[in-house]
């Protein structure tokens, strides 16, 4: 049974900088990509970033691209997403995505284990 644990969410202050992790369990974590999605009070889940199974391939959502680096650790079975000059905008429950695929993807269909989220709230 896959299992994702995310962890290292936060209240902070717009400029800060906070590192998520996500720790995977069930199944051979190198073989598939992941993804990480945020959801707003009273707003849609949305794409944030996600990574393919080396790590070599990346893709982000506009509105955090040159702010947030997503990575990931085979060697620890967990995938990272670090998060710098943070805006109140980005105030979310953060939930860490893997699927079947092994590049990930911006669509959330595309994933069917999710983690349980980690709260990040900014202050203005």
């Amino acid at each position: 049974q896959v299992q994702l644990v995310e962890s290292g969410g936060g209240s902070v202050q717009a400029g800060d900088s906070l590192r998520l992790s996500c720790a995977a369990s069930g199944r051979t974590f190198s073989s598939y990509g992941f993804g990480w999605f945020r959801q707003a009070p009273g707003k849609e889940r949305e794409f944030v970033a996600s990574i393919s199974w080396n790590g070599l391939s990346t893709l982000y959502a506009d509105s955090v691209r040159g702010r947030f680096t997503i990575s990931r650790d085979n060697a620890k079975n967990t995938v990272y997403l670090h998060l710098t000059s943070l805006k109140p905008e980005d105030t979310a429950v953060y939930y860490c995505a893997t699927g079947n695929d092994r590049y990930g993807s911006e669509w959330s269909s595309r994933y069917g284990y999710w983690g349980q989220g980690t709260q990040v709230t900014v202050s203005s």
